[in-house]
C-alpha cells in the first residue's frame, strides 16, 4: 500500500527544470535563461542521450538581462577532459548566488540570470540539461511540480 502521508520535504525546497537539448548544430548554445533572485545555489546537470562526440564547451553564463541579450559573463566552465560520450554519460557544474554577484562586480555589470551553454563537436549529438536552484528564499509545496507537455 502506498503511504498516505503528504510529503513536500524535497520538492519543496528546490526547483528542477529538465530541457532537451538538440541543436542541431556545432555552436555554442545557451540552454534556457532563468532568474537566480530567489535562490542561493545553481546546478546544472549534463546527460548525454544520442551521440558519442565531444562535448566542446559545458558552462554557466551570467547575464543581467532575463532573455540573454546584455553581456555574457562566464561564471564557471567544466574542463571536459573525460568525455561524457556514451548514452547516460553527465557532467555537472555548480554556482553560488554569491560568486554570480562576484563575478558580476569584477566585471561591472549586475548579473541575475543564468543559463547552462553548450557546444557540441557533431551537430547531430543530443543530450538533456537539468537545472537545480537550491537554497530557495521561500520554501513551499510543489516548487518543483510536474510539467506535462
Amino acid at each position: 500500500m502506498a503511504s498516505p502521508q503528504g510529503s513536500h520535504k524535497l520538492f519543496a525546497n528546490v526547483l528542477i527544470k529538465s530541457y532537451d537539448f538538440d541543436p542541431d548544430g556545432t555552436d555554442a548554445v545557451d540552454v534556457s535563461w532563468q532568474d537566480m533572485r530567489d535562490f542561493g545555489t545553481f546546478g546544472v546537470v549534463f546527460v548525454r542521450t544520442v551521440g558519442t562526440s565531444a562535448l566542446d564547451t559545458f558552462a554557466i553564463l551570467g547575464n543581467a538581462a532575463s532573455d540573454g541579450s546584455g553581456t555574457d559573463v562566464n561564471i564557471k566552465t567544466h574542463a571536459v577532459a573525460s568525455e561524457p560520450n556514451a548514452a547516460a554519460d553527465m557532467v555537472v557544474l555548480e554556482c553560488t548566488a554569491a560568486e554570480l554577484a562576484q563575478e558580476g562586480e569584477d566585471n561591472s555589470v549586475a548579473l541575475r540570470y543564468v543559463s547552462a551553454s553548450c557546444e557540441f563537436a557533431t551537430g547531430t549529438d543530443e543530450g538533456v540539461v537539468i537545472y537545480i536552484f537550491g537554497a530557495p528564499r521561500w520554501a513551499y509545496n510543489a516548487l518543483t511540480a510536474d510539467i506535462i507537455a
